[in-house]
């Protein structure tokens, strides 16, 4: 069984979407990675383009310059397909064995407590924003009072003390 906190180091954001490379789900399911493509192959229409895309170059050479686990990617020359959380579900179906039942409901255990972690954070920002828009509106105030102590007297003050008179 693989560590939760392991299959969480493997999931990326691509093209706005939460993935796990063919490579890192081939270690969690215990297969090649060949073999795993030759699954997906053999069961395409299984895997929608919603399910699965194969990366760019610019795209492999990005994920491998991020994910120092990545690095034998650097000089493959076959681009590596990604899954998202449903197409690493169905991987678990076309591979059928004890080994990916188990680890598919790891993969799903560790997207949701991604997702769980994702909406935690939103709410935070928000609650952030509103009180910054709060305290920005009371600190104006502050800040145009510290403005009009800053700038020059708007009034000449009479002198105080003895005044003498100049002789012409």
């Amino acid at each position: 069984m693989v560590p939760s906190e392991r299959i969480n180091r493997f999931i990326l954001m691509i093209r706005g979407k939460k993935i796990m490379l063919d490579i890192d789900l081939a270690s969690i399911y215990g297969v090649t990675t060949k073999r795993l493509n030759e699954q997906v192959k053999r069961n395409r229409d299984r895997f929608p383009q919603d399910f699965m895309f194969q990366l760019t170059k610019a795209e492999k050479n990005e994920v491998v310059a991020y994910c120092d686990h990545l690095s034998r990617l650097k000089f493959s020359h076959v681009n590596p397909y990604a899954f998202t959380e449903h197409g690493a579900v169905m991987l678990s179906s076309v591979l059928n064995s004890s080994v990916a039942i188990s680890a598919s409901i790891q993969i799903v255990r560790a997207f949701v407590r991604l997702r769980e972690i994702m909406a935690a954070h939103k709410d935070l920002a928000e609650k952030l924003n509103q009180v910054e828009k709060k305290h920005d509106r009371k600190f104006s105030i502050v800040f145009d009072a510290l403005r009009q102590l800053m700038g020059p007297p708007s009034i000449k003050r009479k002198r105080i003390g003895y005044k003498m008179e100049q002789k012409k």
